[in-house]
């Protein structure tokens, strides 16, 4: 009588199905009793709505210009955060700068984890000649300092949101390929991988199916990671005038016109400030509880 291998080297699917949610359970739950990582999540929660739902509550457009209540403090008046040097309400250009500033830094996560896990994968699966000649580029390409590199390429490019944010996925890929390939070389040992190699499974299979899903938990705390990198390179790019142009705002930018007025209008560059810090710091946190709830160590049977 001829036993398959695969009945040797899967498990029992009632086992492995019992098992998967309990993981998920411990997962959730380890990350419930990560305070900061709640309160990450809570404070980025409000960011979105904020900059979702809170332009269409303000009476103020966030390019009206009210040309008498300029430098408006905060608190005074109609003008809850006050008014910048051409009388345009502070608190409607904060919550569109934010919708752009998110958006720049979700975008970017979504290209570059995806550069990064295909070509941390490839490297990783194949080793050898490939994955010493896709991660020596990655080293290569690492010893550029990224704001140099993102600043050269934008100096290059018009600037939009939609270049920005390509330019700013282009030279944050390396990261999230140096996490995955460190990951998958490690999995490709794994008996699971080599059970479907035996029964003669394709190369794409085994990469996309058997070893990214097992990945996934690095992969998500490396993307989170990113979204806080790419938040700030944009605040970066923005306030040395090459990445959004007025009138459009971003927190960058923002705080690029603040600076003349530091000592007679501190509310133009305090307020920028604090949403990028907070943003940034939240999903830091965010990052870091998923790090810890995603340890596979944790997860005690």
């Amino acid at each position: 009588m001829m036993v398959k291998a695969v009945d040797y080297l899967e498990e029992d699917p009632v086992l492995t199905a019992v098992k998967q949610p309990r993981s998920a359970n411990r997962a959730w739950q380890r990350f419930r009793r990560h305070r900061l990582a709640m309160f990450g999540v809570f404070m980025i929660v409000l960011l979105v709505l904020a900059t979702a739902v809170g332009p269409h509550l303000i009476p103020f457009d966030d390019l009206f210009i009210d040309i008498r209540n300029r430098f408006a403090p905060p608190l005074s008046g109609a003008h809850v955060l006050g008014t910048d040097p051409l009388g345009r309400d502070l608190a409607a250009r904060l919550l569109m700068a934010g919708r752009i500033s998110l958006t720049v830094g979700f975008a970017a996560m979504v290209i570059s984890t995806i550069i990064g896990t295909v070509i941390g994968v490839v490297a990783g699966f194949y080793g050898r000649i490939v994955g010493t000649v896709l991660m020596r580029f990655v080293d290569a390409i690492l010893c550029f300092p990224t704001i140099f590199l993102v600043l050269a390429l934008a100096a290059l490019i018009k600037p939009s949101v939609v270049t920005i944010t390509l330019i700013i996925a282009a030279t944050g890929w390396m990261e999230v390929a140096r996490v995955v390939e460190s990951q998958i070389r490690t999995l490709r040992e794994r008996d699971f991988a080599t059970a479907a190699l035996m029964m003669g499974a394709s190369d794409r299979y085994i990469m996309f199916r058997e070893l990214i899903p097992n990945a996934i938990g690095p992969i998500v705390v490396a993307a989170t990671l990113c979204i806080a990198r790419a938040i700030l390179m944009e605040a970066y790019v923005s306030f040395l005038g090459y990445g959004i142009q007025p009138p459009a705002a971003s927190w960058g930018n923002m705080l690029n016109n603040a600076q003349q007025y530091l000592g007679s209008a501190p509310w133009l560059a305090i307020f920028p400030g604090l949403m990028i810090t907070l943003a940034v710091t939240s999903f830091n946190f965010i990052g870091d509880g998923l790090r810890d709830a995603l340890d596979a160590r944790l997860d005690v049977s």
